[in-house]
């Protein structure tokens, strides 16, 4: 396996583990409950939904670089850039359907903690 392939999957990997971390501190440790509102209702966010999540996003992730690297000059550079406009937009979920302050802010780390590996991990070289 080359070194490139290596790197892609161990930070695809990677989000949902360090995902999980920031759960297991926060929920289980330190007592956070993660609800959200959905629908009608709420649901509690769990270890299998961040992990789920996570690992969606960095799949997502992945296969817009491919794709923008059969088809962008500065594939890198543009991945990089439409990632953290991402980031950004993602963080309006936990600010609008999470239930109370401590869930929002586990949220919006968990989010925050996801695409820091995910725009370190994917993002090219400079010159890309």
């Amino acid at each position: 396996m080359n070194t490139s392939l290596r790197r892609l999957l161990l930070t695809v990997i990677g989000a949902p583990a360090a995902a999980l971390a920031v759960w297991a501190l926060a929920v289980p440790l330190a007592g956070a409950v993660l609800t959200v509102r959905t629908g009608g209702g709420t649901q509690t966010v769990g270890p299998v939904s961040v992990i789920v999540a996570s690992l969606v996003a960095g799949l997502a992730g992945w296969a817009l670089l491919a794709v923008l690297e059969r088809r962008a000059a500065r594939p890198g550079r543009v991945w990089t850039i439409t990632a953290l406009v991402v980031l950004v937009l993602s963080l309006s979920g936990p600010l609008a359907s999470a239930v109370g302050l401590a869930a929002t802010l586990v949220l919006m780390l968990l989010h925050l903690v996801v695409g820091a590996v995910l725009v370190a991990g994917l993002a090219r070289p400079s010159g890309t």
